[in-house]
Formats: structure tokens, sequence, C-alpha cells
């Protein structure tokens, strides 16, 4: 973690690390100092060497050495704590902005330009602001080679910033428990030369617009980059939603309302689970885990997903 080589991943590993550093050390010395004193009043005053317990009576110059030395050591800790945190609040108004969007259980990125992106591409050696939004639980978007952390709460506004100081890839994941598929939130932040940074968010087309000729294949990258995998598996196994193999053109037993229903799994079905996720819940599944994806998926897009959905018999 405190390799020379990383330091300068951001502007914020030193401030970082040296806080660290110092309470790390303050408190390391009053672990072994303290267990050592305990050790030695064990011997010198045990029982075989002293039968007979004497009262000791306060000393008003230990008691204010004790309450001083330990105040001023809190405030060096605090000061070093300090200084390490208040220039992540300090955003430069020059600064890049992308919107990061978290939700379970993944990742996407949003630039001002239209591109969205499950990975985080910066530009080195300038300041970039992460705008942190959470679309449905508690999230915490974590960069540990940048030294930067920050809890994600729904309908809060929330935001960090860095400048990245190396070339390269680093890891990006959520640190705070979010469900069933928590582990599955992580990706990478890559960052890039000016010039290589400017070249690929210049380039707005579509990355492999067309992966393959097999049906469904559009449908299949939408649903990855969306996260809709980690709570539908293709296998007929049981996550947070019902699974997705054979589903299509079956009957569904849905309540409603508080009213059990059979409704066809057809194409003005899908729709309306994604965008009113909550108007008919599958019998055996519960009601609030998926928010409606009325402002991420045009019906274009639902069309592909439901093209997907045929081809898994």
């Amino acid at each position: 973690m405190f390799s020379k080589e990383m330091a300068d991943a951001s502007n914020f590993v030193e401030g970082v690390d040296t806080s660290f550093m110092v309470i790390f050390g303050i408190i390391s010395f009053f672990l072994i100092g303290i267990t050592a004193t305990m050790i030695y009043f064990v011997f010198r005053y045990r029982k075989s060497r002293h039968p007979k317990a004497v009262q000791i009576h306060g000393n008003n110059t230990l008691e204010i050495i004790w309450t001083l030395i330990p105040t001023l050591l809190v405030l060096v800790m605090f000061y070093y704590g300090w200084m390490g945190y208040k220039p992540m609040k300090e955003v430069p108004d020059d600064a890049f902005t992308i919107k990061s969007v978290g939700r379970m259980w993944n990742w996407q990125f949003q630039y001002e330009n239209g591109k969205k992106t499950d990975t985080l591409y910066v530009p080195i050696d300038r300041a970039v602001k992460l705008d942190l939004v959470a679309l449905d639980v508690l999230h915490s978007l974590y960069i540990p080679a940048f030294r930067l952390k920050q809890d994600i709460v729904p309908g809060k506004e929330q935001f960090m910033w860095f400048v990245a100081g190396r070339e390269g890839n680093f890891d990006l994941f959520c640190t705070e428990y979010c469900g069933l598929s928590h582990s599955s939130m992580t990706t990478s932040v890559v960052v890039m030369t000016e010039e290589k940074f400017d070249k690929w968010y210049i380039d707005t087309t579509t990355v492999a617009p067309i992966i393959s000729d097999k049906p469904g294949a559009l449908g299949l990258r939408i649903v990855k980059k969306n996260g809709c995998l980690a709570c539908h598996s293709l296998d007929g196994s049981k996550i947070v939603g019902p699974s997705w193999k054979g589903l299509y053109g079956t009957q569904e037993t849905v309540v409603t309302d508080g009213v059990e229903r059979q409704l066809t799994v057809d194409s003005a079905y899908v729709l309306n689970s994604i965008y009113n996720p909550n108007d008919d819940i599958v019998k055996g599944f519960k009601k609030g885990l998926m928010l409606s994806y009325k402002n991420e998926l045009k019906e274009e897009d639902i069309k592909e997903i439901i093209e997907f959905m045929k081809t898994l018999k």
C-alpha cells in the first residue's frame, strides 16, 4: 500500500498515507508501551513480593501529564487527518466532470458528450470530478490506489475528485455491502495520456455496434451494459429476479395490487416490467428490488432485449 512506485497515483496519496502513518505510529507506540508497562507491573507488584496491598493516593502532576499528552496527540492526529481530508472537498473550477452511477450491481460512467461506459476512463494530470449517484441502495465508490472512498446515498448529492498522476489500470469497486451480488461491482479506472484520452473521448461512434450476426447479440450487449444479469440468470437459477431462460412466451403468476393473476410474458409485459417493475410482481419474488429503467433504456433497446430473450430456450 505504501510503495514509492504508487505514491504518484493521485494527488491525494501523500496526504492520506502521511496521516495514516502518523496515526498508526502513535497507536503502535502506546500499544507497545502500555503492554510492556502492564507486563512489568505484573512481575514488579505480584502477590509474592507484596502480600499486603498498599493504598496509593492521587498524584496531581501525573494526572495533568496523562491528560495533556493524550490531548496533544489527538490534536496532532486530527491535524494530519484534516490536512489530508480538506483538499478532497475543494474541487477546481476547471475539473472535468463525469457522472458516476451505482446500481445493484454495476457501475456506469456517463460523459458530457453522451458516452456511457462501465469502465472509468480519465486523462492523466487533469482534475476529474465524479458526480456520484446511487439509483437504489447505499453504495460506496472506492479506488484504493488513489486513496479515495465515498459512500453514495440515494437522493443525496455527493462527489469526489482527483488528479491521476500515473498511466495504467487501477481497481475500482463498491465497498458498501449492497446486497446479494455486491462482489460483482468491480471495474477499473483507466488513466491515459491527454492525447489518447481526447482521441477516445471525441470518438462518439458506438463501440462494436455489431457483435455478431447471431440473433439477440445486441440485446445481450445491452443487458450486460446495464447490469441486468446481476439479478436475472440465463441458466434457470433463481437470483433476485426471475430467470430469463425459457421465460418469453410463458404464463407467469404475478401479484398485482395484492391480487394474483396470470399474465403472458410478451413484448408488452417485458416493456412494462422494465419501465414499471413494481406493477406486477412474479409470485415468489419481492417488490421494490428493481427500479424503473425508463430514463436508462429506450423502446428500441427493449426490443433488442426481447429478441435476446427469445433465444433463451
